[in-house]
């Protein structure tokens, strides 16, 4: 009688991170409007976070860090909050479910979700009030859950 063994390999995370220069990188996405509308969704991240933008892999700006501990007992450090420039949009890494968020998701304007991230193609199709209520409303969320480092 053969028995099987699956080796299951865990694959290196790609989203670390890095030495990179934050600001250096939002200066340089070339259509101004994105880097534009970077910047002000970076300023709301700062002030939610009070961490300092820093670069996860090579197109991420996180502020903060939360370390999460997997079902296996493996441990991996994440941002607070992130975002992340797109061709044509903007992508807004945010805790789903937190108390109040499909309220405010309702309100913010055009916009579409993903599991954790919400995409925006432009900061003049959503409310700004809600986006920085949503931002302010995941980090609170986060700093209850995990343990959080602000560097």
């Amino acid at each position: 009688m053969r028995s099987s063994v699956k080796i299951v390999r865990m694959t290196e995370v790609k989203t670390k991170r890095t030495e990179a220069d934050a600001q250096t990188f939002l200066t340089s996405v070339d259509d101004p409007r994105i880097r534009d509308d970077c910047a002000t969704v970076a300023a709301m991240m700062r002030r939610a976070t009070k961490a300092k933008p820093r670069m996860w892999g090579s197109n991420m700006v996180g502020f903060g860090a939360y370390t999460m501990r997997y079902a296996n007992g493996k441990e991996g450090t994440w941002p607070l909050a992130a975002l992340a420039p797109r061709k044509r949009k903007i992508t807004v890494y945010l805790m789903p479910g937190f108390a109040g968020s499909e309220t405010l998701f309702a309100k913010l304007g055009k916009h579409s979700k993903g599991k954790s991230c919400l995409h925006i193609n432009r900061l003049s199709d959503v409310h700004m009030p809600t986006l920085e209520r949503l931002i302010v409303g995941s980090v609170k969320a986060m700093k209850k859950k995990f343990q959080t480092t602000e560097d």
